[in-house]
Order: C-alpha cells, then sequence, then structure tokens
C-alpha cells in the first residue's frame, strides 16, 4: 500500500536526521534536518489525525525552525562550541553507535508496543520511538543551548506522534503545537542571553 510505503519511508527520514543532527556540528545543517524531520512527523501524525490538524504541527515546527535560525544568524560572535561534557567520548562514531542502539531498541520494541496497544501502525510506533530515544541521547552528550532546544524538540516531536495515534482532541493539538513555539521561544531567549557576556568582554 503506498501510504504504508510512504510511512516507511518517513521512519528512514527520521532515522537519517536524527542522526544528523546528533552527529553534525553546523547549526546551519541541524536545522535544516529538523525541518525535514518535522515532514516525516507531519506525515505519521496525519495518518491518525486529520490533514488540518496534522498541517498545524508541520507549521509550528518550521516556525520554531524559523525562529531558531533567525536568531543564531544574528549571533555571529557566538562561539562555535558544542558544549559536550569532557567525560563523555568526542567522536562522533560514538554518537553514531548510540543511534544504531537506539535504533536496535526500537526494532525490538515497536511489535511488542503493537503487540499491546493494537491498531497504532509499525511505522508510527517505530518512528515515534526513534525520535524519543534520539532526543534522549542528544541531552545526554551535549550541553551547547541550540543543541539542547534540538534535542527537546526531537523527543517532543516522538511523543506527539505515538500521542495523536491514541487522542484526536484538537485542545491537545493546539496545546502541544504552543507547547514546541514555546521550545523555541524559550531556546531563542537563551540563546541571546548567552551571548550577552561574549560581547560585555569584548567592549572591555
Amino acid at each position: 500500500m503506498l501510504a504504508d510505503l510512504i510511512s516507511w519511508v518517513s521512519v528512514v527520514l527520521i532515522l537519517v536526521t536524527s542522526t544528523t543532527i546528533l552527529v553534525n556540528r553546523d547549526w546551519r545543517v541541524n536545522l535544516g534536518a529538523l525541518a525535514m524531520q518535522y515532514i516525516s512527523v507531519f506525515w505519521l501524525v496525519s495518518r491518525h489525525l486529520p490533514f488540518v490538524m496534522g498541517s498545524v504541527k508541520l507549521i509550528a515546527g518550521w516556525m520554531v525552525v524559523a525562529a531558531l535560525g533567525m536568531t543564531r544568524l544574528g549571533l555571529t560572535n557566538l562561539e562555535n562550541n558544542d558544549g559536550e561534557d569532557s567525560f563523555l567520548p568526542r567522536g562522533q562514531w560514538f554518537h553514531v553507535i548510540l543511534m544504531l542502539i537506539v535504533t536496535l531498541v526500537t526494532a525490538g520494541a515497536t511489535p511488542r508496543i503493537e503487540a499491546a496497544i493494537p491498531g497504532l501502525g509499525f511505522p508510527v510506533i517505530a518512528g515515534s520511538l526513534l525520535l524519543i530515544g534520539a532526543g534522549v541521547v542528544h541531552l545526554g552528550v551535549t550541553s551547547d543551548i541550540l543543541r539542547v532546544t534540538l534535542g527537546l524538540l526531537t523527543m517532543l516531536a516522538g511523543f506527539e506522534i505515538i500521542y495523536a495515534a491514541v487522542e484526536s482532541s484538537i485542545l491537545v493539538t493546539g496545546f502541544l503545537a504552543v507547547t514546541n513555539l514555546g521550545l523555541g521561544i524559550v531556546g531563542s531567549y537563551l540563546l541571546v542571553a548567552g551571548s550577552t557576556p561574549l560581547e560585555s568582554e569584548e567592549e572591555l
């Protein structure tokens, strides 16, 4: 079935974009990957929600990407520090291994969840678990404000997919969209606030 094929393509796209965000250190590429990720989220959410409600999530996600991009673009003096903790391996292969573990856990847990809650669909469950796992991993390997924000948005997107399959409330959909926008605004504010000391030092 064409819809199932597109759903599995969306899951693959989620895996690629999540890995890109985790491994890559260029904020432009990461924001582009996040924007592509929201397209996959839109499709998987639309499997259980009306097209209009799914579009709300896509538009809200792209607004967050635009807000973060414009904010980061204006901070030309911000250091390119990925903020990784010193006790963690800094190699990109370590991040790839983490995503491989997330993928294996997802492959093992998806059939069990589908058996416990029939009707969700394997692609929906797989995409949701991949995003949640990638978000948790991302939050565990970095303390950089922008990357932490991307990790939170990734994890929330995974929650939205699985929640949309069990609850189709318009109010909840709007609340989750506002939550995404709130995370984007807070992330943008913290980026600006975090660059202030650098500006003060330059003036001195």
